[in-house]
Protein backbone atom coordinates (compact mmCIF):
# COMPACT_ATOMS: atom_id res chain seq x y z
CA UNK A 1 0.00 0.00 0.00
CA UNK A 2 1.64 3.18 -0.72
CA UNK A 3 2.09 5.74 1.86
CA UNK A 4 -0.08 8.75 2.77
CA UNK A 5 1.69 12.09 0.85
CA UNK A 6 2.14 15.11 3.70
CA UNK A 7 1.82 18.56 3.02
CA UNK A 8 3.15 21.39 5.45
CA UNK A 9 1.87 24.93 5.20
CA UNK A 10 0.46 28.10 6.74
CA UNK A 11 -3.20 29.03 6.58
CA UNK A 12 -3.56 32.90 7.16
CA UNK A 13 -5.59 34.37 9.58
CA UNK A 14 -5.60 36.94 12.09
CA UNK A 15 -2.24 37.38 14.31
CA UNK A 16 -0.39 35.16 12.10
CA UNK A 17 -0.39 32.18 9.90
CA UNK A 18 -1.66 28.64 11.81
CA UNK A 19 0.77 25.75 11.13
CA UNK A 20 -1.52 23.08 8.77
CA UNK A 21 -0.51 19.36 8.42
CA UNK A 22 -2.45 17.63 5.53
CA UNK A 23 -2.04 14.14 5.54
CA UNK A 24 -3.41 13.08 1.91
CA UNK A 25 -6.11 10.08 1.61
CA UNK A 26 -5.36 6.96 -0.31
CA UNK A 27 -7.40 6.03 -3.11
CA UNK A 28 -10.83 7.34 -4.01
CA UNK A 29 -11.73 10.23 -0.89
CA UNK A 30 -14.03 8.74 1.79
CA UNK A 31 -14.72 12.43 3.19
CA UNK A 32 -11.92 14.75 5.72
CA UNK A 33 -11.17 14.99 9.02
CA UNK A 34 -10.29 18.32 11.41
CA UNK A 35 -8.07 17.17 13.58
CA UNK A 36 -9.07 19.62 17.43
CA UNK A 37 -6.15 18.79 19.35
CA UNK A 38 -6.17 19.63 23.71
CA UNK A 39 -4.91 21.89 26.16
CA UNK A 40 -1.55 22.69 26.67
CA UNK A 41 1.42 20.05 27.43
CA UNK A 42 -1.63 17.35 26.61
CA UNK A 43 -1.23 18.50 22.82
CA UNK A 44 2.86 17.68 22.89
CA UNK A 45 2.07 14.26 24.80
CA UNK A 46 -0.25 13.29 22.24
CA UNK A 47 1.44 14.26 18.95
CA UNK A 48 2.58 10.26 18.22
CA UNK A 49 -0.66 8.84 18.69
CA UNK A 50 -2.41 11.56 16.37
CA UNK A 51 0.43 11.89 13.68
CA UNK A 52 -0.18 7.11 13.49
CA UNK A 53 -4.20 7.69 14.10
CA UNK A 54 -3.67 10.49 10.82
CA UNK A 55 -1.68 8.26 8.70
CA UNK A 56 -4.13 5.56 9.57
CA UNK A 57 -6.92 7.41 8.48
CA UNK A 58 -4.96 8.45 4.82
CA UNK A 59 -4.67 5.29 4.06
CA UNK A 60 -7.98 4.38 4.22
CA UNK A 61 -8.85 6.84 2.18
CA UNK A 62 -9.43 10.24 4.28
CA UNK A 63 -7.82 13.52 4.04
CA UNK A 64 -7.19 14.48 7.21
CA UNK A 65 -6.09 17.92 8.79
CA UNK A 66 -4.22 18.71 11.78
CA UNK A 67 -4.25 22.30 12.85
CA UNK A 68 -2.39 24.08 15.58
CA UNK A 69 -4.14 26.78 17.16
CA UNK A 70 -2.99 30.15 17.58
CA UNK A 71 0.25 30.08 20.04
CA UNK A 72 0.66 26.74 19.74
CA UNK A 73 3.14 24.58 17.90
CA UNK A 74 4.51 26.41 15.21
CA UNK A 75 1.45 28.72 14.49
CA UNK A 76 1.96 31.96 15.18
CA UNK A 77 1.84 33.64 18.49
CA UNK A 78 3.07 32.87 21.89
CA UNK A 79 0.89 30.73 24.18
CA UNK A 80 0.68 33.49 26.58
CA UNK A 81 -1.65 35.58 23.93
CA UNK A 82 -3.84 33.45 23.44
CA UNK A 83 -7.64 33.45 24.02
CA UNK A 84 -10.76 31.02 23.99
CA UNK A 85 -12.61 32.66 20.71
CA UNK A 86 -9.51 32.32 19.24
CA UNK A 87 -9.04 28.69 19.75
CA UNK A 88 -12.54 28.37 18.05
CA UNK A 89 -12.48 30.28 15.41
CA UNK A 90 -9.50 28.57 13.71
CA UNK A 91 -11.37 25.46 14.45
CA UNK A 92 -13.55 27.17 11.88
CA UNK A 93 -11.03 28.22 9.87
CA UNK A 94 -9.83 24.91 9.32
CA UNK A 95 -13.29 23.40 8.44
CA UNK A 96 -13.66 25.54 5.72
CA UNK A 97 -10.04 24.47 4.19
CA UNK A 98 -11.28 20.91 4.92
CA UNK A 99 -14.82 22.07 3.14
CA UNK A 100 -13.43 23.55 0.22
CA UNK A 101 -10.98 20.55 -0.74
CA UNK A 102 -14.14 18.52 -0.39
CA UNK A 103 -16.41 20.82 -2.94
CA UNK A 104 -13.34 20.28 -4.98
CA UNK A 105 -13.86 16.70 -4.93
CA UNK A 106 -16.75 16.70 -6.75
CA UNK A 107 -18.28 14.59 -4.75
CA UNK A 108 -20.88 14.39 -1.38
CA UNK A 109 -18.28 13.49 0.81
CA UNK A 110 -18.74 13.65 4.77
CA UNK A 111 -16.81 16.29 7.04
CA UNK A 112 -15.90 14.71 10.62
CA UNK A 113 -14.57 16.98 13.15
CA UNK A 114 -12.09 14.72 15.81
CA UNK A 115 -11.82 16.32 19.03
CA UNK A 116 -9.41 14.88 21.82
CA UNK A 117 -9.51 15.99 25.09
CA UNK A 118 -10.41 19.91 25.35
CA UNK A 119 -10.31 19.68 21.93
CA UNK A 120 -13.97 18.49 22.03
CA UNK A 121 -14.78 21.56 24.03
CA UNK A 122 -13.50 23.78 21.17
CA UNK A 123 -15.62 21.65 18.60
CA UNK A 124 -18.70 22.25 20.99
CA UNK A 125 -18.40 25.76 20.88
CA UNK A 126 -17.75 25.92 17.21
CA UNK A 127 -20.85 24.00 16.94
CA UNK A 128 -23.28 26.70 18.48
CA UNK A 129 -22.26 28.82 15.67
CA UNK A 130 -21.27 26.32 12.38
CA UNK A 131 -23.38 23.70 13.40
CA UNK A 132 -23.67 20.32 10.70
CA UNK A 133 -20.55 18.16 11.09
CA UNK A 134 -19.73 14.67 12.24
CA UNK A 135 -17.82 13.95 15.48
CA UNK A 136 -15.51 11.88 16.41
CA UNK A 137 -14.21 12.28 20.02
CA UNK A 138 -10.90 10.76 22.03
CA UNK A 139 -11.51 10.85 25.66
CA UNK A 140 -13.77 14.37 25.51
CA UNK A 141 -13.83 16.29 28.39
CA UNK A 142 -17.50 17.16 29.32
CA UNK A 143 -16.87 20.02 31.31
CA UNK A 144 -14.36 22.93 31.19
CA UNK A 145 -14.81 24.16 34.15
CA UNK A 146 -13.65 21.18 36.01
CA UNK A 147 -10.43 20.82 33.40
CA UNK A 148 -9.27 24.06 33.93
CA UNK A 149 -9.44 23.44 37.48
CA UNK A 150 -7.85 20.07 37.23
CA UNK A 151 -4.96 22.71 35.15
CA UNK A 152 -4.52 25.05 37.79
CA UNK A 153 -3.77 22.61 40.60
CA UNK A 154 -0.64 21.40 38.69
CA UNK A 155 0.96 24.78 39.92
CA UNK A 156 0.67 23.57 43.62
CA UNK A 157 1.32 20.35 42.70
CA UNK A 158 5.24 21.52 41.07
CA UNK A 159 5.88 23.84 44.52
CA UNK A 160 5.17 21.10 46.29
CA UNK A 161 2.61 22.98 48.52
CA UNK A 162 0.55 20.78 51.41
CA UNK A 163 -2.62 20.41 50.82
CA UNK A 164 -3.94 23.89 52.92
CA UNK A 165 -1.09 26.17 51.19
CA UNK A 166 -2.56 24.33 47.74
CA UNK A 167 -5.59 25.34 48.29
CA UNK A 168 -4.21 29.05 49.16
CA UNK A 169 -2.53 28.95 46.02
CA UNK A 170 -5.21 27.82 44.17
CA UNK A 171 -7.54 31.04 45.68
CA UNK A 172 -4.69 32.80 44.55
CA UNK A 173 -4.34 31.87 41.01
CA UNK A 174 -7.95 31.98 40.38
CA UNK A 175 -8.24 35.76 41.96
CA UNK A 176 -5.53 36.66 39.78
CA UNK A 177 -7.52 34.95 36.27
CA UNK A 178 -10.54 37.04 37.62
CA UNK A 179 -8.36 40.42 38.20
CA UNK A 180 -7.66 39.57 34.44
CA UNK A 181 -3.77 39.07 35.17
CA UNK A 182 -2.04 36.11 33.15
CA UNK A 183 -0.82 33.58 35.18
CA UNK A 184 1.86 30.74 34.92
CA UNK A 185 1.30 26.93 35.34
CA UNK A 186 3.20 23.89 34.40
CA UNK A 187 5.52 26.48 32.26
CA UNK A 188 2.23 27.94 30.69
CA UNK A 189 1.55 31.15 30.73
CA UNK A 190 -2.48 31.73 30.46
CA UNK A 191 -4.21 34.65 30.19
CA UNK A 192 -7.68 35.18 31.60
CA UNK A 193 -9.35 35.39 28.52
CA UNK A 194 -8.12 31.82 27.97
CA UNK A 195 -9.39 30.83 31.03
CA UNK A 196 -12.65 32.38 31.31
CA UNK A 197 -13.65 30.84 27.69
CA UNK A 198 -13.04 27.41 29.30
CA UNK A 199 -14.22 27.68 32.36
CA UNK A 200 -17.86 28.63 30.62
CA UNK A 201 -17.01 25.71 27.94
CA UNK A 202 -19.10 22.40 28.21
CA UNK A 203 -19.81 19.40 25.89
CA UNK A 204 -22.88 20.61 24.35
CA UNK A 205 -24.31 20.06 20.80
CA UNK A 206 -27.10 22.19 18.84
CA UNK A 207 -30.34 19.98 18.56
CA UNK A 208 -31.12 18.91 14.98
CA UNK A 209 -27.18 20.24 14.03
CA UNK A 210 -25.02 16.98 14.59
CA UNK A 211 -26.20 14.04 12.97
CA UNK A 212 -24.02 11.17 14.62
CA UNK A 213 -20.94 10.79 17.18
CA UNK A 214 -18.57 8.37 18.20
CA UNK A 215 -16.68 8.20 21.21
CA UNK A 216 -13.55 6.39 21.54
CA UNK A 217 -12.13 6.09 25.24
CA UNK A 218 -8.92 4.64 26.85
CA UNK A 219 -8.81 3.15 30.77
CA UNK A 220 -7.12 0.56 32.68
CA UNK A 221 -9.39 -2.24 32.10
CA UNK A 222 -11.29 -1.04 28.91
CA UNK A 223 -14.87 -2.09 28.48
CA UNK A 224 -17.22 0.86 29.68
CA UNK A 225 -17.21 4.83 28.95
CA UNK A 226 -16.57 7.26 31.77
CA UNK A 227 -20.12 7.79 33.81
CA UNK A 228 -19.91 11.46 32.55
CA UNK A 229 -19.62 10.60 28.99
CA UNK A 230 -22.24 7.83 29.10
CA UNK A 231 -24.75 9.99 30.56
CA UNK A 232 -23.83 12.45 28.06
CA UNK A 233 -24.46 9.80 25.08
CA UNK A 234 -27.72 8.87 26.12
CA UNK A 235 -28.95 12.55 26.23
CA UNK A 236 -27.54 12.89 22.88
CA UNK A 237 -29.52 9.74 22.15
CA UNK A 238 -32.59 11.16 23.21
CA UNK A 239 -32.33 14.18 21.40
CA UNK A 240 -31.87 12.64 17.74
CA UNK A 241 -28.63 12.15 17.53
CA UNK A 242 -27.11 8.50 16.32
CA UNK A 243 -23.99 8.32 19.45
CA UNK A 244 -21.63 5.13 19.58
CA UNK A 245 -19.67 4.70 23.12
CA UNK A 246 -16.60 2.27 23.74
CA UNK A 247 -13.71 1.97 25.50
CA UNK A 248 -10.25 0.29 25.13
CA UNK A 249 -7.23 -0.99 27.62
CA UNK A 250 -4.26 1.32 27.93
CA UNK A 251 -2.45 4.40 29.31
CA UNK A 252 -3.56 7.72 29.01
CA UNK A 253 -1.17 8.71 26.19
CA UNK A 254 -2.54 12.44 26.67
CA UNK A 255 -0.49 12.22 30.29
CA UNK A 256 1.92 10.03 30.39
CA UNK A 257 5.69 10.61 31.25
CA UNK A 258 6.95 8.93 28.57
CA UNK A 259 5.41 9.08 25.13
CA UNK A 260 2.57 6.00 24.54
CA UNK A 261 0.54 5.01 21.72
CA UNK A 262 -3.07 2.72 22.02
CA UNK A 263 -3.29 1.04 18.70
CA UNK A 264 -6.87 -0.15 19.67
CA UNK A 265 -8.26 3.56 19.91
CA UNK A 266 -6.93 3.78 16.01
CA UNK A 267 -8.89 0.63 14.99
CA UNK A 268 -11.45 1.19 16.70
CA UNK A 269 -11.61 5.32 15.07
CA UNK A 270 -11.32 3.31 11.58
CA UNK A 271 -14.32 1.40 12.20
CA UNK A 272 -15.84 4.56 13.59
CA UNK A 273 -15.41 6.48 10.67
CA UNK A 274 -16.72 4.16 8.67
CA UNK A 275 -20.16 4.32 10.53
CA UNK A 276 -19.90 8.51 10.56
CA UNK A 277 -19.94 7.92 6.59
CA UNK A 278 -23.69 6.51 6.57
Amino acid sequence: MHRPAREAFFLEAQGGGRFCLATHPVGPPKGAVLFVGPFAEELNKSRRMVALAARAFASAGWMVLQLDCYGCGDSAGEFGEADWATWVGDVGLGRRWLSDWLQMQGRDLPLVLWGLRAGSLLIADHLATEPGARLLLWQPVTNGKQHLTQFLRLKAASEMLAESDAKTAMTRVKAALQAGETVEVAGYAVRAALASGMEAAMLRLPSGGTPSVEIVEVGAEGGSVSPAVAVLGERWREEGIRVGMQAHSGPAFWNTQEIETVPGVIEASLAALERLRS
